[in-house]
């Protein structure tokens, strides 16, 4: 999030008012969800990871126009 030049409160801010686009059940140590939210008008994506006692944040980007259709569907290769 620091290399990419997203702030705390912008993660928050995705996590509390975003969409889950993806849900991998069967991550380990703990199952996740890539959330969908927008920063102004710029989307981001944050995955984050559902532990029994707190949330991790695994990481956070802007998704690639030719990696998305509208930033909620991976293209397929």
């Amino acid at each position: 999030m620091f290399q990419r030049n997203i702030s705390t409160d912008s993660i928050k801010e995705v996590i509390m008012k975003g969409e889950t686009i993806e849900e991998y059940t069967d991550d380990e140590p703990c199952p996740s969800a890539l959330i969908l939210g927008f920063l102004g008008n710029s989307p981001c994506h944050v995955l984050v990871a559902e532990c029994e006692d707190h949330i991790r944040i695994v990481t956070v980007y802007k998704p690639k126009e030719d990696r998305w259709i509208d930033c909620r569907i991976r293209v397929k290769k």
